[in-house]
């Protein structure tokens, strides 16, 4: 995730010129900030063509990136792949290089500042009244040809940029800029008005020749507010072990028994006090991967915090990678299911807890993604039931299409589909949670993974359960709905049918017979029909 940043960028034409042949964008995308600036060679025919060129495709490869690969690894390729672009379009537009243009490239992830350049456009880090050069100028080393370039884009078919990898903190101030820039203003200059942004500086520049400037000059400055907890968390150097036993102690943690069947959540007790301990997945190379779900795991864990769900720290004096959830008394909705079903009034407080954690969510733009009986703790206190909610290893962005969250014999039809998670796909999960606490059986059959599987009409609840009310039912029925448009849209709704059991419509499915849909029409029309044959027959008697 990137840090919290103040981007300012600007950029003049020179002279009285009205474009400038300066190219350059900021892009926040995936948790990550890009910044570009693109100096078109002032000699060459199609300088401010190759810097949009430049700039406009390592944007788009950004955007499109494969998830995989490093930052080191994609910086690398999109300039080998935009010099070459640039290389062949200028040969078959001009039959010669004349689509040549500098490059200064960061990209920051969390505390990590990545960086690439190409010519003479600098790139600086601004730390603690230090103005630091990070960027190499790719001239001649030689007494007044010092303007002249020795590497640019587009120049020949392979080209290999200055490419560095470096850290940054609350406080620093990052420069990136063309020529114009560092032929104009010193480097005084430039550390001690760079806090004025972007635009200060191109301005005070332009300044210095009475606003007819003899090079297009280009800023955009970066200034580090805030690093985020979670590439903190990502950072941090920690075990994670291969196998946990109990009896195995961990930062004063006391493991005393497994609570998964993979052995990576255990009940365990510190200073008389049980708690939960969660752990990731042991791999033996390093996988970014699950780190990063982990982290964000934990992290929404401990930011969520409601009735809902159980309370989540994250112990700052860690060695190993874990985080600590307080123990819950009580036993998952699953295994209390084996034995009995849950009672009329527990199934209503039930789906009013699910749908009201779903409220909580969506504020935060997320959802569960994964609301089942195995992800539900049934509590008590003092003789009165509750439900907490576990698991929020699932937890995505509402409207995510590429989210694998879920338990297929709970996921909504449209989910097999690629559609993206929403409220209506939430409400499916949590229809087919009620309809298994009261009638024992999903309704529609056990889904395998990677099974595909067909959605046809479920038998009403109160088939199952001669206890279900009509109107709870009939709610039931609407949540589980295999089209999606037929099912309750959102929570909201959902919550007013739970308060309001009057106000709750008959729902019928696809399949239903006409007389079960509208019996009162059916008879009316029925009565009508034998009013008229009778009067026939008694005119025919007359």
């Amino acid at each position: 995730m990137a840090p919290s940043t103040k981007i300012t960028s600007f950029s003049l034409a020179k002279g009285k010129e009205l474009r400038s042949d300066d190219t350059y964008d900021v892009l926040a995308a995936d948790d990550q900030i890009i910044a570009i600036v693109c100096d078109g060679v002032g000699s060459a025919i199609g300088g401010g063509e190759a810097s949009m060129k430049a700039v406009s495709h390592i944007m788009s490869g950004f955007k499109t990136r494969p998830k995989t690969w490093s930052i080191e690894k994609l910086v690398s390729a999109m300039i080998e792949t935009v010099n070459s672009i640039l290389y062949n379009t200028s040969q078959a537009k001009y039959n010669r290089e004349e689509m040549l243009t500098t490059l200064a490239l960061v990209v920051l992830d969390g505390n990590r500042l990545y960086g690439a350049n190409i010519g003479d456009s600098a790139i600086f880090l601004y730390r603690e009244g230090v103005l630091h050069k990070l960027s190499n100028d790719h001239v001649m080393d030689k007494s007044g040809y010092e303007n002249v370039l020795t590497k640019v884009l587009g120049a020949k078919k392979s080209v290999e940029a200055y490419i560095f990898e470096n850290f940054v903190t609350v406080g620093d101030k990052i420069l990136l800029c063309s020529d114009g820039l560092t032929n104009s203003l010193t480097l005084q200059e430039l550390s001690e008005n760079l806090h004025m942004g972007a635009t200060a500086l191109v301005k005070m520049a332009s300044a210095k020749y009475d606003h007819d400037l003899p090079d297009d000059t280009t800023a955009i400055v970066l200034e580090i507010n805030a690093i985020d907890e979670i590439t903190q968390l990502k950072k941090q150097k920690l075990i994670i072990p291969e196998h946990l036993h109990a009896g195995d102690t961990i930062d004063g943690y006391l493991l005393k028994e497994p609570l998964s069947q993979n052995q990576r959540t255990w009940l365990a007790q510190k200073d008389s006090k049980n708690s939960v301990l969660k752990f990731p997945l042991y791999f033996e190379e390093d996988d970014s991967l699950v780190i990063d779900n982990f982290v964000k795991e934990a992290w929404n864990a401990k930011r969520l915090q409601a009735e809902f769900f159980p309370k989540v720290t994250i112990p700052d004096e860690r060695t190993h990678r874990y985080y600590v959830m307080e123990s819950i008394e009580g036993v998952t909705l699953k295994e209390y299911l084996k034995k009995q079903r849950l009672g009329i009034e527990e199934s209503i407080l039930l789906a009013k807890t699910l749908l009201r954690m779903g409220q909580f969510l969506i504020k935060h733009d997320l959802v569960h993604g994964d609301i089942k009986p195995e992800n539900i703790i049934i509590t008590s206190h003092d003789g009165a039931i509750g439900f907490k909610i576990i698991d929020l290893g699932n937890v995505t962005e509402i409207f995510s299409i590429d989210s694998t969250a879920g338990t297929p014999s709970y996921l909504a039809p449209e989910r097999f589909n690629g559609e993206a998670i929403s409220e209506g796909s939430e409400i499916f999960s949590i229809g087919v949670t009620l309809y298994e606490a009261l009638c024992g059986k999903y309704p529609y059959g056990e889904i395998e993974p990677f099974q595909k599987p067909t959605f046809t009409q479920p038998k009403r609840p109160q088939e199952r359960n001669e206890n279900i009310p009509s109107w709870l039912d009939n709610l039931i029925l609407r949540s589980i709905a295999s089209n999606p448009a037929s099912r309750y849209k959102n929570y909201t709704h959902m919550i007013y049918d739970l308060e309001n059991p009057q106000a709750v419509l008959p729902f019928y499915g696809t399949n239903t017979p006409l007389f079960e849909r509208i019996p009162v029409k059916i008879a009316q029309y029925g009565l009508v029909i034998m009013i008229f044959i009778n009067l026939i027959l008694l005119a025919k008697l007359l």
